[in-house]
């Protein structure tokens, strides 16, 4: 089944036009991998939003921008236009590696001290309208693939294809001590819940872009799917589309 799924994805992307695939949801959900790995099958560019807002919050830790886990917002505000964020692709992994300011920082803004404080940075509004604006002006062409916070809702509404991700906060969390354990760092599965459950609240409530589902975005829970069901059931939703466009 999954060969012939390949089969007609080849097929559309030879007799359809490009189009905007927006990839929202929880944390820890998995959205980037799948993003990354669809974008690829399909020939796409894909876009890590977060990777962004992470590169934020990793430029204010390096410029002291924080105190007693606060940001200084003034500080920060004054600074936005001086973060330059961009992705290379990396060849030994095949997969793009996030800069800032032409410094590769990938594993830098994987870490725990960047997740517990990239929420609050996030939901800064002067932050977001500046990372919107850089998202929109990448999708001008299409052909992308981008997943985040509000990709569906506020950054590319029309998109053609909306996806919804979701998964309970114990096994993201699991997900999440696994990738942790596997860079070598050091966390207790009770520290990374908390974190999973306050990204979700402040993700969910704040007051700019909050995280919500968009009314015609398909929601895919993957608690309990594997990486190649996901594979399968993205492939699916994206051909059904491109039929009916």
């Amino acid at each position: 089944m999954r060969k012939h799924i390949y089969i007609i994805g080849m097929e559309n992307l030879m007799k359809t036009k490009k189009i905007i695939i927006a990839i929202d949801g929880v944390s820890s959900t998995g959205k980037s991998t799948m993003a990354k790995d669809l974008a690829k099958e399909l020939g796409y560019t894909y876009i890590d939003t977060g990777a962004m807002y992470r590169a934020v919050t990793l430029y204010s830790i390096q410029h002291g921008f924080f105190a007693d886990g606060q940001i200084d917002e003034a500080k920060l505000q004054a600074a936005i236009a001086d973060i330059e964020i961009s992705f290379r692709f990396n060849p030994e992994t095949g997969r793009p590696d996030t800069y800032l300011n032409g410094v590769n920082v990938e594993k830098e803004i994987r870490g725990m001290e960047v997740a517990n404080l990239v929420s609050p940075v996030a939901a800064l509004g002067f932050v977001r309208r500046a990372m919107v604006a850089k998202q929109q002006e990448m999708g001008k062409a299409k052909g992308i693939v981008m997943d985040g916070r509000d990709i569906g809702t506020v950054v590319f509404p029309d998109a053609e294809l909306k996806i919804y991700v979701t998964a309970s906060p114990e096994v993201r969390a699991k997900r999440r001590l696994d990738e942790l354990k596997a860079k070598g760092e050091t966390a207790s599965f009770d520290d990374v819940l908390e974190n999973v459950k306050m990204r979700d609240h402040i993700d969910m409530t704040r007051k700019e872009s909050p995280l919500r589902k968009a009314d015609d975005a398909l929601e895919l829970d993957n608690s309990r799917m594997t990486i190649a069901e996901q594979k399968e059931w993205l492939l699916e939703k994206y051909n059904d589309r491109s039929r009916n466009r």
